[in-house]
């Protein structure tokens, strides 16, 4: 169970692969932000699938059904896990889908429906490896032997330049800006490779240039940019997740 505050509840049942979400209580601009990251969170476990079970939610404004493409947006790069929706009642999911929706986030009138469509689409090879990092300096140079390792048995050797580099960065940024234990998670899928470090600040991060340094100094997010195919900053309910997607057109 997942308690998410006292005016919305949020309850996870695992089915097989798929992740379940039953939600309960009030959708709103108090309880907005704590379904987004609940839903988020619940995708960066990668699931085959979330889904979402609103039938108990009670929507004030239809605005607010936007919260589940806001999830689905900060997932949608990386891990693409999909997420769905089921809703018994017609006139909700006629309102849900005139607020555009469904055209990221599909509705379906009950469970067994929305499992059935889960199911019967495909899933690629994913390999994930996951280690906590101490918060010292040691942290970082342990980043880049686990990267060098993991990929190396994947037969990613060719990225490992580069997801290196990326994870020194994110390493670093974690030491230098919050108080936390930084997690290193590597992944292979589809022909990428992602790096992404956890942390328990949920302060963004931003590329921010030292200009009393001059020009020819960048930020470590500034290379980041630079090297990979797209990278980002997803909120969690205990912080962020920091990732970058490196593709075979970034090879060093």
């Amino acid at each position: 169970m997942v308690e998410s505050g006292p005016a919305v509840r949020v309850d996870a049942s695992p089915h097989r692969d798929v992740l379940i979400l039953v939600t309960d209580g009030v959708l709103d601009s108090s309880t907005y932000r704590t379904v987004r990251d609940t839903v988020v969170k619940a995708a960066l476990e990668e699931p085959r699938a979330v889904v979402v079970d609103v039938d108990r939610l009670r929507v004030p404004s239809a605005s607010a059904w936007t919260v589940f493409t806001s999830a689905r947006w900060h997932v949608s790069v990386w891990p693409d896990v999909p997420v769905v929706l089921v809703c018994a009642r017609s006139q909700v999911r006629r309102s849900i889908a005139a607020g555009g929706v469904s055209r990221y986030v599909p509705v379906y009138p009950d469970r067994e429906s929305a499992l059935q469509a889960v199911y019967t689409q495909p899933i690629p090879l994913r390999r994930r490896a996951r280690s906590e990092l101490p918060a010292s300096r040691a942290g970082v140079g342990l980043a880049r032997a686990l990267i060098t390792d993991w990929l190396t048995h994947w037969d990613n050797s060719d990225l490992i330049p580069v997801a290196t580099t990326v994870g020194t960065v994110f390493v670093e940024n974690v030491l230098d800006h919050t108080e936390s234990a930084p997690v290193l998670v590597v992944e292979s899928y589809r022909g990428t490779v992602t790096v992404a470090v956890e942390d328990c600040s949920d302060r963004l991060p931003g590329r921010h240039e030292d200009a009393s340094r001059g020009a020819e100094i960048v930020s470590g997010l500034a290379i980041v940019a630079a090297l990979c195919r797209a990278w980002g900053a997803t909120p969690t309910p205990s912080g962020k997740t920091v990732w970058a997607l490196v593709g075979s057109e970034n090879r060093l």
